[in-house]
C-alpha cells in the first residue's frame, strides 16, 4: 500500500520537487502578468485601437510563457507519474475548463484582426478575457486543494467528484490567485503601455491592490492553519508570506507614485512568496487526502526510478540555460513601451496589430 512507503525522500526526489516547484514559479510569474492584461482588457480599452495596444503588450511573449506549463506538466510526468496520473484523473473536468480556455484564448490572439467586422472582434475579445480569467481562478483553486485534502483512498485511488474540489477554501485561493494576477497584469500594462491605458491601469492598480491584500492575506492564514491542522509539525515559519505581504502592501504606493517597475517587482515577488508557501508546506507530499493521513500521496510514493530521474537531471542541466537565455532575450527585443499611433515612443517604431 503507499501508506507503508515511509521513509524519507531521496535527494534526487527532494531536486525534482524543487524543480517542479520552479518551473511553477516561472509559470505564474510570466503568466499570471498574461492572464491580468487579458482579464483588464474590457476595462482599461474604450475602442478597438486601445485593445490592440493592450494585445501587444504581450502579443510577442505569451506562447512562450505558457512554454513553463508545458515542462512542468512534461516534469511532473517523468518524475512523479503517479501524482501526475492522480491529479489528472481527480481533476480532470477542472483540467479540462484551464485547456479550454487557454486554446480559445490563443486562436483569439491569432484570429481576431482577421475580420473587421464588430462581431467577430467582440466574440474573440470575450475569448481573451475569460479565456485569462478562468485559469487565473482555477489555477489557485487546484493548487488550494493539493494542501487542504482531495478525496483520496488507498493506492491514490479517488473517491470524489468535482464539488469536492470548490470548498470554500479553495474558492478563496481561486479568489487570491485571480486578484493577484490582474494586479500583477495592471502594473504590467503600467509598465509597458502609455497614454490613456496607462493611466487606467495605474487607476485600476491603485483600486484593486488593497483588496488584493485582503485576500492574499486572508488566504495565506487560512493555509497556515490548514498546514498545521494536517502536519502538526514541521510547519514553515511565515518569514516568506510575511515579506510578499509587506511588498503586496506597497503596491498602491509604488504605482502612485509612478514607480511601474517597482510595483510590478512587488506584484512579482507577491506571486512568488504564495506559492513557495504553499509548495513548503505541501512538503513531503504531493497531494493530502482529505479520507485519512494514511492516504497521503507522497514524493517518495509516486517518484519515479532512480535512473529516470538522473537523465533527467542533466538533460535540464544541459537545456535549461539555452531556454531561459531565449526568452530573455524576447523580453528585452520587446521592452519599449507600446502607445497608440501618434504617441511619441511608440507610433515612428512599431505598427499596432494584433
Amino acid at each position: 500500500m503507499l501508506a507503508s512507503l515511509t521513509t524519507s525522500p531521496s535527494g534526487l526526489e527532494q531536486l525534482w520537487f524543487t524543480l517542479i516547484g520552479v518551473l511553477w514559479l516561472g509559470y505564474f510569474f510570466l503568466e499570471g502578468f498574461d492572464f491580468g492584461v487579458g482579464t483588464l482588457m474590457p476595462f482599461v480599452s474604450k475602442d478597438d485601437l486601445d485593445r490592440r495596444v493592450v494585445i501587444n503588450t504581450i502579443g510577442p511573449v505569451w506562447d512562450g510563457n505558457e512554454v513553463w506549463l508545458l515542462t512542468a506538466g512534461g516534469a511532473t510526468f517523468a518524475a512523479f507519474p503517479l501524482w501526475y496520473a492522480t491529479v489528472f484523473s481527480g481533476f480532470y473536468l477542472a483540467l479540462f475548463l484551464v485547456l479550454a480556455a487557454l486554446i480559445f484564448r490563443g486562436m483569439a490572439f491569432e484570429f481576431r484582426d482577421k475580420r473587421e467586422e464588430p462581431r467577430w472582434q467582440f466574440w474573440w475579445d470575450q475569448a481573451i478575457f475569460w479565456g485569462s480569467a478562468l485559469p487565473a481562478l482555477l489555477w489557485g483553486v487546484a493548487f488550494a486543494d493539493f494542501i487542504h485534502g482531495v478525496p483520496l483512498a488507498a493506492n491514490a485511488t479517488w473517491t470524489g467528484n468535482f464539488f469536492d474540489l470548490v470548498k470554500p477554501y479553495a474558492l478563496v485561493g481561486g479568489l487570491a490567485t485571480l486578484s493577484l494576477f490582474t494586479l500583477h497584469g495592471a502594473t504590467y500594462l503600467g509598465l509597458k503601455t502609455e497614454g490613456d491605458v496607462r493611466v487606467r491601469a495605474r487607476a485600476i492598480a491603485m483600486r484593486l491592490a488593497p483588496v488584493t491584500f485582503v485576500i492574499v492575506l486572508a488566504f495565506l492564514a487560512w493555509t497556515y492553519q490548514t498546514a498545521h491542522t494536517i502536519h502538526h509539525e514541521g510547519l514553515v515559519p511565515p518569514l516568506l508570506p510575511i515579506v510578499g505581504l509587506l511588498a503586496l502592501a506597497a503596491v498602491g504606493w509604488l504605482v502612485r507614485d509612478h514607480l511601474e517597475g517597482w510595483a510590478f517587482i512587488a506584484t512579482a515577488l507577491t506571486i512568488l512568496a504564495l506559492f513557495t508557501t504553499m509548495f513548503l508546506n505541501l512538503y513531503p507530499n504531493v497531494l493530502v487526502s482529505s479520507v485519512s493521513a494514511h492516504f497521503d500521496l507522497t514524493m517518495v510514493a509516486s517518484a519515479s526510478h532512480r535512473y529516470t530521474l538522473e537523465v533527467m537531471s542533466w538533460v535540464a542541466l544541459i537545456f535549461t540555460p539555452f531556454v531561459l537565455l531565449y526568452q530573455s532575450w524576447t523580453y528585452w527585443i520587446f521592452k519599449k513601451r507600446v502607445g497608440r499611433p501618434g504617441s511619441a515612443n511608440d507610433a515612428p517604431k512599431r505598427k499596432i496589430k494584433a
